[in-house]
């Protein structure tokens, strides 16, 4: 007998799933890009891991954000350009390279590695100006370097480093964390300088270039602080003269918690952090409203993901790649979805070999993590309607809050349903009842994750094609309701025409 039950609403549409809902995020960290994305002309002939950009192009990775993080708040983009062998080795001011975590950065990788590496795997770019140590000429010469098809010194210049057409970057952010890592800036400090870039990067728009550049400001899970920050925005008219087009947060989850050492009651608390993030989502967007009612701004969250104990400097922030991050992920998808009109784009952090990647290399292997086979299993999401879906299930009390054990979400296209359910009790098994308005149930696919794996199971080389999905057990009465046993910690897709 069930005992939850997920009721879809197919004629009560959410918006559509932005597919950059599922981006991701690469920071000059650890060995993300260096050993991970990027080594040298040894491997090809262009410096990429083959075997890495093989398993992110499989990904259809919708965009990629580059190059931080509190990184990019001390990175002059200049130094990343030209020759390789010109290029200047800097200081990495708040990170290391490789799990040495070396302060200092090579600029092997730079700009035109960026943008080539998302044009092989046909991401978006998603780049980060430097607001903290930099300077609004420095970001608009930046945009005018990637982007424009004159004659300027800038534009011949990417000509010479050997991409004749403007690479079309459309999303520049402004800044990182800048009211932490990007300058311990107040909010409306940063206004001011959310201001000044603005006008030097938004002025190219309909003047050097055709294409219209997408605004990122910075945010923050205090909310307070971007009430200040939204409040001085739009002050007198700047904000309906100007662009934002998005605003930000980030939000990481576990960071008290081994993953290797916890028991069920860690990963309740772990979970229940991750299912924080749709609170922080809310208030963000009714700040967005209550302020800038006047402008479609997104939200857009650019760092999330699971932060362990074990992701310190001293590991290079690599971690074990459990079922359990896997889980939240799946969870946190299930969010994005039920919230799809208000955000235009996320960025799991991060994308290969630090925090919570997709993918990880050990020596001359490359393979897919849980969280990899999460984004799999949502991919039919992206670019349909997503619509309103109740649950009723079982809770758990977790110190102050309670644990739905079992989650939801769905989204329509042409008459097929697809439905994401998640059953996040690592301990028991949930029969959960599916009923889709206004479907026979007549054609039902059904997969599922994670069978018979513990929350804290480890991939590694040799055990990585175990985590792929398997076919998941349902029944289908004759009203068309479908009826599947969820394992502990396990995620399902199921089909319904």
């Amino acid at each position: 007998m069930a005992n939850a039950r997920v009721t879809v609403h197919t004629e009560a549409g959410i918006d559509r799933v932005e597919p950059e809902l599922h981006g991701h995020f690469a920071e000059h960290l650890g060995r993300c890009i260096y050993d991970g994305i990027y080594t040298d002309d040894s491997v090809d002939e262009d410096g990429f891991r083959e075997d890495v950009v093989a398993l992110l192009d499989e990904l259809e990775m919708p965009v990629l954000r580059w190059p931080g993080g509190c990184f990019a708040d001390d990175y002059h983009w200049e130094d990343g350009v030209g020759s390789v062998a010109d290029r200047p080795r800097r200081r990495n001011l708040f990170w290391g390279q490789g799990r040495e975590m070396i302060p200092e950065e090579s600029n092997r990788f730079g700009t035109d590695e960026f943008l080539q590496l998302c044009e092989r795997i046909g991401a978006e770019p998603y780049l980060a100006v430097n607001v903290g140590s930099g300077d609004p000429g420095e970001a608009a010469n930046w945009v005018e370097y990637c982007n424009y098809d004159g004659d300027t010194e800038l534009a011949d210049r990417r000509r010479a480093n050997g991409h004749e057409d403007p690479y079309g970057v459309r999303y520049w952010g402004i800044g990182n964390e800048n009211w932490g890592c990007g300058g311990n800036m107040g909010p409306e400090q940063y206004a001011g300088e959310y201001r000044q870039f603005a006008t030097y990067i938004g002025s190219m728009d309909g003047q050097l270039l055709d294409e219209d550049l997408e605004l990122i400001g910075c945010g923050f899970s205090n909310h307070e602080w971007n009430r200040r920050f939204m409040e001085d925005m739009t002050d007198g008219i700047w904000l309906s003269d100007m662009q934002m087009d998005h605003l930000t947060l980030h939000h990481y989850y576990g960071r008290t918690m081994s993953i290797l050492d916890g028991d069920a009651e860690d990963y309740d608390e772990f979970l229940t952090g991750a299912l924080a993030l749709d609170d922080h989502v809310e208030r963000i967007a009714g700040t967005i409203e209550a302020t800038a009612s006047t402008r479609n701004v997104g939200v857009i969250v650019d760092e999330w993901g699971a932060w362990h104990t074990e992701a310190d400097p001293g590991t290079g922030l690599e971690q074990p790649g459990t079922v359990l991050d896997a889980l939240s992920a799946a969870a946190v998808l299930d969010i994005f979805n039920d919230h799809a009109d208000v955000m235009t784009m996320s960025n799991i952090a991060q994308t290969v070999n630090v925090l919570q990647c997709l993918v990880e290399t050990d020596g001359d292997d490359a393979f897919k993590r849980p969280t990899y086979r999460v984004y799999d299993l949502y991919a039919p999401h992206k670019g349909n309607e997503a619509v309103t879906t109740s649950v009723e299930t079982p809770t758990r009390e977790v110190g102050d809050d309670e644990l739905p054990l079992v989650g939801a979400s769905a989204s329509v296209d042409d008459g097929e349903v697809y439905v994401t359910a998640t059953n996040l009790d690592t301990r028991a098994a949930h029969t959960v009842e599916f009923t889709v308005e206004d479907a026979t149930g007549d054609d039902v696919d059904a997969s599922v994750l994670f069978e018979g794996q513990e929350p804290d199971m480890v991939v590694d080389a040799d055990n990585a094609d175990a985590f792929a999905a398997d076919d998941l057990d349902v029944s289908v009465d004759g009203d068309g309701t479908v009826t599947a046993e969820l394992e502990p910690g396990t995620v399902a897709g199921i089909s319904v025409e």
